[in-house]
């Protein structure tokens, strides 16, 4: 009996030590996956890892709280402080998995992008870019995100469209992957920025801004939006530089801009008054007004609605019809009607962007950002 006594505590002892050991070897091999993985997990996920590696490392939350416009050491902060006392075992652990499910869930998506879809072009990471059937066809692939659009999504959209503009498809086609057309800007976009470094943000923001809606202008083919689902933002003022707009009958359209501190762009404040008439825009430009797809069908926004389930059946059949049309004359005719408003266009752009850069060094427009991901969280 003597001897068991002594034996069992050495053995839970010897176990608990190799446990120890091998969760700290995994947490050390989960830091150097990490650093392998090619897409960024997003913001949501980056902050649980930091947040974990610091529970591991240092034990619980120990920093002083930071104050509420750095956004980015505050949301590092709540989500570190949000572990409470978590053991550093437990997080080490926590860590790994996350880690790894992470790794799983990328090779499973390079699986299946090996046999990539017919007539895909490579170069995106945010889109989904294929020529078939006279049909470039643009699709924002962030469906985890709600297609919402990053700095890195605009350039690439930019980058399809001068595409799509040269080559030998007929007809030009945007739309969405998941049940998002496009949840609009991401607000990240402006959650890493330093006090310091607001009015470089902004400058930049309003330049890429304005030569993404500058290819929607000069854009030399038809342009079709396929609007899947819920549509907000800038992805709903340039519906309004598109040629035709198709939706199905679950899709919303918003612009929220008053709301989050901002104000209109893409041609918006000049196009969307002539679509729909003046009273009927300033309630959404000016009042945050969300529109049913019928609604926005009744005001001109929208060209036709389809029933969700029969959608991509009865659209694709049209876009494939109107593909097989003289595509010379198609582009001839296209650029006679744009070419009528084009230099307007253009300086609304401008003017727009230049508002816009002064929103976002506003007071108003950061407290209203800041009070967004205060709801979020």
């Amino acid at each position: 009996r003597r001897t068991q006594a002594v034996c069992i505590p050495a053995i839970h002892l010897h176990m608990t030590a190799a446990t120890m050991q091998v969760s700290q070897k995994d947490f050390e091999k989960a830091q150097e996956q990490l650093k392998l993985l090619k897409k960024d997990p997003g913001n949501e996920t980056k902050l649980k890892l930091y947040a974990l590696f610091k529970q591991a490392t240092e034990g619980p939350c120990n920093a002083p709280k930071p104050g509420m416009l750095d956004f980015v050491k505050k949301a590092k902060w709540d989500a570190w402080n949000s572990l409470g006392n978590l053991s550093q075992d437990n997080a080490r652990q926590k860590y790994a998995e996350l880690v790894s499910s992470l790794v799983s869930a990328e090779s499973a998506s390079q699986k299946k992008d090996a046999s990539p879809e017919e007539g895909r072009h490579d170069g995106y990471e945010t889109l989904i870019v294929t020529t078939k059937n006279n049909i470039t066809k643009i699709m924002f692939n962030r469906p985890d995100r709600k297609n919402a659009i990053s700095q890195q999504m605009y350039r690439e959209i930019i980058k399809a469209l001068e595409e799509a503009g040269k080559n030998d498809s007929t007809i030009a086609v945007i739309t969405g992957n998941g049940d998002y057309y496009s949840s609009g800007n991401d607000l990240n976009n402006f959650a890493n920025i330093q006090p310091g470094e607001m009015e470089k943000m902004a400058k930049d923001g309003a330049a890429l801004l304005k030569e993404f809606v500058g290819h929607f202008i000069d854009f030399p083919k038809p342009l079709i939006a396929v609007v899947n689902g819920p549509a907000i933002g800038i992805c709903v003022t340039v519906l309004g530089l598109c040629d035709v707009v198709y939706a199905s009958d679950r899709a919303t359209f918003h612009t929220p801009f008053s709301q989050l501190g901002q104000s209109p762009e893409g041609c918006s404040s000049y196009l969307f008054p002539k679509i729909m008439g003046l009273a009927k825009a300033n309630e959404m430009l000016l009042f945050n007004r969300k529109l049913t797809a019928a609604e926005a069908c009744a005001q001109g926004l929208v060209t036709e609605v389809f029933p969700d389930n029969s959608f991509q059946k009865e659209v694709w059949a049209r876009l494939e019809a109107y593909a097989s049309l003289p595509k010379n004359s198609l582009a001839v005719s296209k650029q006679l009607l744009r070419s009528m408003e084009k230099e307007k266009l253009h300086a609304v752009n401008s003017r727009e962007c230049e508002v816009l850069t002064e929103r976002w060094l506003s007071d108003e427009c950061v407290n209203a950002i800041v009070s967004f991901f205060q709801k979020k969280s």
